[in-house]
């Protein structure tokens, strides 16, 4: 089994990767016309960055962008509503803590805890990456939002590739053999070519789309089974 200690470890550095582009959104926000508290309230309640970002593209570029980034905020929710019927098997909770559990249900924790071998490694890495990812994307919104203006533009600073990157990392030991690394090629091609076309959030999906589409081929080998067993899955195999 992995050690906590580990995941725990994988948990944080997505958490300071993905953390440290919510300094962009903060500038950005309000530079848009949104005050300090407002910034603060969006990343607090709405949590979900590519909406985030829509909505202060919205209140900054008028009316004008309201299809695009009312298109793009609900494609995100529907993404990580499908997470969810993943991470509701892994987590196994109800009431209170099925409620937190629904608010950080993103790309990272997803990620990292489906990522885990044994169903209490994907908890713990659901768990860990989520709450790292809300609390230093809290405070780097409060930083980017009261010291914006002398920061500049946080791309300056490579910060909106530090999320990419870390995902990068995650995703670079599950390519196990030839047609796996094509797909993740295809899928990235996709996703470069489609990037300076449509709003943020949008080119992730249509590549995501893409290597579905690949990986359903007929001729496409097959990677070992993912190396999560979690235990309704062990239940399903004895009936």
């Amino acid at each position: 089994m992995t050690s906590r200690r580990a995941i725990v470890r994988e948990g944080l550095t997505v958490g300071i990767a993905t953390g440290a582009y919510g300094i962009s959104f903060g500038a950005l926000s309000v530079a848009a016309g949104l005050s300090l508290l407002q910034t603060q309230a969006l990343s607090l309640l709405l949590f979900s960055g590519g909406s985030q970002f829509a909505f202060v593209g919205l209140v900054a570029g008028g009316l004008g962008g309201a299809p695009a980034a009312i298109a793009t905020s609900t494609l995100l929710g529907l993404r990580n509503g499908l997470y969810g019927l993943q991470v509701a098997k892994m987590l196994q909770v109800s009431g209170r803590r099925r409620a937190l559990a629904a608010h950080l249900t993103i790309d990272e924790s997803t990620a990292v805890g489906v990522a885990q071998p044994e169903e209490r490694a994907g908890r713990l890495g659901f768990w860990a990456t989520g709450i790292a990812v809300f609390v230093l994307w809290n405070l780097m919104t409060l930083v980017g939002a009261v010291i914006g203006d002398a920061l500049g533009d946080p791309r300056t600073y490579g910060l909106d590739a530090a999320a990419a990157a870390a995902f990068c990392g995650l995703l670079w030991p599950r390519l196990k053999s030839r047609d796996a690394v094509a797909i993740a090629g295809l899928a990235a091609l996709v996703a470069v070519l489609v990037a300076p076309h449509a709003p943020a959030g949008v080119p992730v999906l249509v590549a995501a789309m893409s290597a579905l589409l690949a990986a359903l081929w007929p001729a496409a080998h097959r990677d070992p089974a993912p190396p999560h067993h979690w235990a309704d899955e062990g239940r399903e195999a004895d009936r």
